[in-house]
């Protein structure tokens, strides 16, 4: 690893900038976000502060993106201000994002116009993790296209997957497990419900589920801060209940296109769309059992 490689992260986010700090400890970080408060805290993390996405992304070895879905990433590469325009030939370009396995095709067609390579590298694993680099990341993209990204890919995961030489490929494996990890929020979520309305107390019955057959990471993850939701401020957003909304969308227009039937997932996906309706899209992801049950004790 070297300072001499440059990467340019467009997106400081919940996710972006623990990824952009990590990246920092060791190579040269450019970043560029919308919200002067998160280029305020790239800058004291050691970050390169830019004032727009081409001048991060000018000159840089690798662009990692961390946007919110296709549209975003359209927009960022070749809208009106687009960095693609201003990329060096053999740059790459990687994203980390789910976005689904539609939005690829075109994107890798427009890069290839400029003798950039995409590498479609979604992760999982959470603010935490990223800025640990403790990520999984599961990557499609060509060799030669996954050696140049790997002085980014190396220090952001402990836990690397190459699931087929193209782009498209990550994404088709993340929507795999958003598929999971879906269903598994929206399960704890129901879990504790019942052992709020059943009298039970919830921290030792989350405890005790933990130890057992029915423990999960998600569970694990996810139940403390399930616990929090009804407290005055909920639990500390770490993971929009909206980007569930996204990607259990992604879920089911894949099965949809694959001809399978995901019952399951669907209802899932319903819960997340009525906590969006309710106003609890900008919460963080625990909330949904708000839409289980809207109060404490509110089964009884």
């Amino acid at each position: 690893m070297t300072n001499k490689f440059t990467v340019a992260v467009l997106g400081l986010g919940a996710m972006g900038l623990p990824m952009a700090t990590r990246l920092a400890s060791q190579l040269t970080v450019h970043g560029f976000d919308i919200a002067e408060a998160r280029l305020e805290l790239a800058q004291q993390a050691g970050i390169v502060r830019c004032g727009s996405a081409q001048e991060a992304a000018k000159g840089a070895d690798a662009v990692l993106l961390a946007v919110r879905n296709g549209n975003q990433l359209t927009d960022v590469l070749f809208g009106e201000h687009g960095v693609a325009a201003v990329l060096s030939r053999g740059t790459v370009v990687i994203l980390t994002s789910t976005v689904g396995r539609d939005a690829i095709e075109d994107t890798v067609a427009r890069l290839a116009e400029y003798g950039v390579e995409l590498v479609d590298a979604p992760l999982s694993g959470g603010p935490l993790r990223a800025g640990q680099g403790d990520l999984l990341v599961v990557v499609g993209a060509s060799e030669a296209a996954r050696s140049k990204a790997a002085p980014v890919l190396d220090l952001l995961a402990s836990t690397l997957t190459v699931v087929g030489d193209k782009p498209g490929d990550g994404q088709a494996l993340k929507t795999v497990n958003q598929l999971l990890c879906g269903i598994h929020i929206a399960a704890a979520a129901e879990a504790l419900a019942l052992a709020d309305a059943l009298g039970l107390d919830k921290e030792k019955t989350l405890s005790a589920l933990e130890a057992g057959a029915a423990g999960s990471f998600m569970l694990s993850n996810r139940g403390p801060r399930i616990l929090e939701a009804y407290s005055e401020t909920g639990a500390d957003v770490l993971s929009r209940l909206d980007i569930f909304v996204k990607d259990m969308g992604i879920v089911g227009n894949a099965t949809r296109a694959a001809g399978l039937a995901t019952p399951v997932a669907a209802a899932a996906e319903q819960l997340y769309l009525l906590g969006q309706a309710q106003g609890l899209g900008s919460a963080d992801d625990s909330a949904v059992i708000k839409v289980i049950a809207p109060s404490e004790h509110s089964a009884k």
